[in-house]
């Protein structure tokens, strides 16, 4: 999953030789100063170009959005926030589906996406694995792993060989485009959460080493950063071998109960460590409560409290998981979760920033952006006494010398959702100081966080305290700019000690009172939905209530030093901006401001802060004449229309279906499948919490496991030959496929029932009755399991990763007991197994359907050999029926971001069923009527073509004997927004053709 680390510079002094069962290797020294001194650090930070950084990020992986030129869009959305890195697992068994055959080319290549990094100024945090968990099938393991004898994650030599060709390969991509080379990867984390050990030793330092070498030999040369589930110190600096050089771990603090989204468990609050990865939303399994009750539990409430509290501990690296979370397309996701990776983040699904908690999260990474000062404060104590009079309010102190200080406050029971009030008692170079000066009391309301500074440098002038919160600042040639803002009806007061000239010049609002002292001036003030100004000698101050904050931006321009990074990693010079969507950059160029901007709706543009020797402005490429407010800022009205928009109507085209299990009938001929012979092993079996899997060996007298056969991904049919008694009665079948998954059962082509999964099962003991069966008659049971991907391996020794999925045992019986023989069973799934047909969609996307093997996913499927049929319209009787129709788009990309999402209507009393949703040969959903939570889909431009024409796959199995019938199923878009991002360029799959082989 994920990660998060506090700073440590200890590195290996030594290297020793180790023998990992007859595998000697050589520990490389491992300190990452050796090797490089672009990316170096000590007990505060990192240094970069020997520059200190404070680090903060946010995950987004490139696999779960498999449009290469949407890379750009989702960075420049990260860099608005105030961030400058993102961190990346890397999905193995994406890459190598075919073991020693290693495929990172089109949408799974990852140049791409470091050169989005690049361009937008974001900087990346590499983590390949081998194993990554991360909610996707095994961890990322690829499915071959289940034959392996060895334990996974350990000193196991088949486990360590079957990883080299992966690490060889994709470490020394990432090497390429390290810091080092002029690219944007910084750290690099070896494995991921390695914390514990079961038959296995640990902590296993020999492992973790081996891994290291891995990427130190493929030429990594950045630090090395871990990730431990918890603080229990695992491959900390200093610990020998397989030690890190920068230790890190996780925090979830709110887990990832969904359903009860207002309830913040009590003691969960972290106060004793700093941060890397950290809790940015939550996974949802099948049958959950659906990602916006995941978003209202890690909302803006939890981003202010946990994240500033994080910031109160001295955190340097910091970045949330996720912070685009993206889609399961394909298959790729693991069995506890479903097609949508929303996980409630900032930046959803459908890459829409409309969550509040996007910029909540902005005020915060934009004001540590401009305090240098916090980077190497030191953490004191925190004290309900010591700084406030109420001891409802906990107050921790990070003290600097001269470069400010940070009071962080918040409910000392951070469950609370009242309102407290409150004085502040600190210590400022004009003396110990009760705030407010001005009479009155601060608040804080609900679960709510404040970061209270003194002595807080702006340009030429300091802050000797201020209540409200700085949002930014930046000093241009003819003043300084500072925006100041609290939360809705708050009291706040703020004094700034001004050069000896300096006065206050102008004031504007009712609520603003300033005082002048003798070494200072007092303004005290209330928040209001109007803004508010005071200018004392060339500052100017703006005063905001938090939701106009909101509306802020603070686009870097790029300097001298860095075209993409600007011109400093802590207060780069930029501009400030209030309005718009979205502020993706700006730029200078001669005597004009060059600003790239996104609008959902018409709304004026100003111009607060301007760059030094810019006199005109120009938005989206188009020069844009302004006015000049009172204050000196300049307000524009840019151009904006929002277009009405016209979606095909998915019921009134014209759809054509063909049956995909033709398995059923009397002449299917089965002889290209593969026959199951191959002997049962022991392998992890049943168990529902995947921490102690059991080792048993199938009583089968074959095994009847997919991945044995080379079939790792989706639904797999088995079909079990046999010449009848005449007294069978029931067959009984323990099939596998993981939570959320189904199976049914025909004898020839009689239906005799399913197993319709639930939110819990991952495989199920079921017994179906049979009909009355004829003397000496051949006979073919037909079983299809739908498999939901393979288990993660988050315990290393339990070998969850290793549970199959297939059947794990039958019988055949009649009422005596006795049992029928099945002399026969055949196999299939995704055509060619390993050798999986579609290169471009990679080894997962498809399963071992009918219309899958022909390859009718495609667009342009053969019609001649469909007939006219809706899924609307549905079927009378258990089975699997494809349904495909060509869409047309004909939407308006050049100018507009449009998120479109095909939604089934939730209703019971059609029957029922489950369905693949393919767009453009490509899956991307995964819907089940009786489980649900998910019922829309959104799918991205690139794989939808906008300006053409998309065929449409539906794929229904219905679950009982009376059939299905999909009573709703639209297209749908969100609001479409005027943008500047770049062109998205459309993946274009190979359409059908025959394909060799197919049956």
């Amino acid at each position: 999953m994920k990660l998060s680390t506090a700073l440590s510079a200890v590195a290996l002094p030594f290297a020793q030789a180790l023998n990992l069962g007859g595998r000697p290797y050589q520990i490389i020294h491992d300190r990452a100063t050796a090797l490089q001194d672009f990316v170096t650090w000590d007990e505060h930070s990192l240094f970069i170009h020997g520059e200190r950084a404070m680090m903060f990020s946010g995950e987004f992986h490139p696999f779960r959005l498999p449009v290469p030129s949407l890379y750009l869009d989702v960075f420049e959305k990260i860099k608005a926030l105030g961030f400058n890195m993102v961190s990346f697992y890397v999905d193995w068994a994406l890459l190598e589906g075919k073991k020693g055959e290693y495929r990172a080319d089109g949408i799974f290549a990852l140049e791409p996406f470091f050169d989005a990094a690049t361009k937008a100024g974001i900087y990346l945090l590499a983590r390949p694995g081998p194993y990554i968990n991360a909610e996707v099938s095994g961890g990322g393991f690829p499915g071959y792993l289940q034959q392996l004898k060895g334990i996974l994650r350990s000193s196991a030599p088949d486990f360590l060989n079957s990883t080299d060709n992966y690490m060889a390969h994709v470490c020394a991509t990432i090497a390429k485009y390290q810091i080092t080379n002029g690219g944007p990867v910084v750290l690099f984390q070896p494995e991921n959460e390695y914390s514990s050990g079961s038959n296995i030793p640990f902590p296993n330092g020999q492992y973790m080493q081996y891994v290291i070498n891995q990427a130190r030999h493929a030429g990594i040369s950045v630090p090395m950063v871990n990730n431990d589930v918890g603080p229990a110190g695992n491959y900390a600096p200093g610990k020998g071998v397989g030690s890190m050089d920068i230790y890190g771990h996780d925090s979830y603090p709110l887990g990832f109960d969904c359903g009860n989204p207002t309830v913040w468990p009590a003691n969960g609050l972290p106060t004793n460590f700093h941060q890397l990865h950290f809790q940015g939303g939550a996974f949802d399994p099948w049958g959950g409560w659906g990602f916006e009750k995941c978003a209202a539990l890690v909302n803006h409430e939890f981003a202010r409290v946990f994240y500033k509290n994080n910031l109160a501990a001295g955190v340097s690296i910091f970045s949330i998981y996720m912070i685009y979370g993206g889609t399961n397309w394909g298959n790729l996701g693991h069995p506890g979760g479903y097609t949508s990776y929303d996980y409630g983040a900032c930046i959803r699904e459908n890459r829409v920033i409309d969550r509040e908690k996007y910029s909540e999260v902005k005020l915060e990474g934009q004001f540590v952006k401009v305090s240098p000062g916090y980077i190497t404060a030191a953490v004191g104590t925190a004290s309900t006494t010591a700084y406030s009079n109420n001891p409802g309010i906990t107050i921790t102190p990070l003290t600097s010398n001269g470069t400010g200080n940070f009071f962080i406050a918040r409910q000392t029971d951070y469950t609370a959702t009242g309102s407290v009030s409150y004085t502040l008692t600190l210590p400022t170079t004009n003396g110990t100081i009760t705030i407010p000066q001005r009479g009155g009391s601060l608040s804080l309301h609900g679960r709510d966080s404040k970061i209270h500074l003194t002595d807080y440098p702006v340009g030429d002038y300091k802050l000797v305290y201020t209540t409200a919160e700085v949002f930014t600042w930046k000093k241009y040639a003819d003043r300084t700019v500072l925006v100041l803002y609290g939360g809705p009806n708050e009291l706040h007061e703020f004094s700034v000690n001004a050069p000896s000239a300096a006065k206050v010049m102008r004031v504007e609002g009712i609520s603003v009172s300033p005082h002048a002292q003798a070494l200072s001036t007092v303004v005290q003030w209330k928040t209001s939905s109007k803004r508010q100004f005071i200018q004392i000698g060339d500052l100017a101050i703006y005063l905001v209530d938090r939701n106009t904050a909101y509306n802020y931006w603070v686009p870097v321009i790029p300097g001298p030093k860095s075209s993409e990074y600007g011109t400093s990693l802590m207060n780069p010079d930029a501009a400030i901006i209030n309005g718009g969507y979205l502020i993706r950059s700006a730029s200078v160029t001669g005597n004009t401001l060059s600003v790239r901007a996104d609008f959902n709706t018409s709304t004026p543009l100003e111009v607060i802060g301007i760059p030094n020797g810019v006199t005109k402005l120009s938005v989206n490429g188009k020069n844009l004449k302004y006015t000049t407010s009172s204050t000196g800022t300049w307000v524009s009205q840019p151009d904006i229309t929002i277009p009405a928009l016209q979606l095909p109507d998915l019921n009134k085209l014209s759809w054509y279906q063909i049956d995909s299990l033709p398995e059923i009938t009397s002449k299917y001929d089965d002889s290209k499948w593969t026959t199951a012979s191959q002997k049962p092993t022991s392998k992890p079996q049943a168990h529902h919490d995947r921490s102690n899997a059991t080792l048993a060996a199938d009583s089968s007298p074959v095994s009847l496991h997919g991945s044995d056969y080379g079939f790792n991904t989706g639904t797999l049919l088995f079909r079990g030959h046999f010449t009848a008694s005449g007294k069978e009665s029931s067959f009984k079948a323990w099939t596998s496929g993981g939570t959320g998954y189904a199976s049914s059962v025909w004898l020839n082509d009689r239906f005799v029932g399913s197993f319709k999964g639930n939110d819990d099962a991952e495989n199920q003991n079921s017994t179906y009755s049979l009909p009355n069966l004829t003397a000496g008659k051949a006979y073919i049971l037909t079983v299809v399991v739908d498999s939901m991907g393979f288990n993660e391996n988050f315990n290393p020794g339990y070998e969850d990763m290793k549970v199959p999925r297939g059947i794990f045992e039958y019988t055949l019986s009649s009422p005596d007991g006795a049992q029928t023989n099945i002399t026969t069973w055949k196999i299939t799934g995704n055509l060619g197994g390993q050798n999986y047909a579609d290169k471009h969609r990679g080894p997962l996307n498809e399963g071992g359907l009918f219309f899958e093997r022909q390859g009718y996913h495609y667009p342009s499927p053969p019609l001649d050999f469909f007939t006219k049929g809706s899924p609307y319209d549905g079927a009378d009787h258990a089975g699997i029926t494809y349904y495909v129709t060509k869409m047309a788009l004909d939407l308006p990309t050049d100018k507009y971001d449009i998120p479109l999402s095909f939604v089934f209507t939730n209703a019971t009393k059609y029957g029922d069923y489950r369905a693949l949703l393919y767009v453009n040969g490509f899956q991307f959903g995964k819907y089940s009527s009786n489980i649900g939570p998910q019922t829309e889909f959104p799918v991205p431009e690139g794989i939808l073509n906008y300006n053409g024409d998309n065929w449409i796959g539906l794929a229904v199995w219905s679950l009982d004997n009376t059939g299905a019938r999909v009573p709703g199923f639209e297209v749908k878009a969100g609001t479409p927004v005027q943008s500047s991002r770049n062109k998205v360029e459309l993946v274009t799959g190979p359409s059908y053709s025959k394909r060799p082989g197919a049956y």
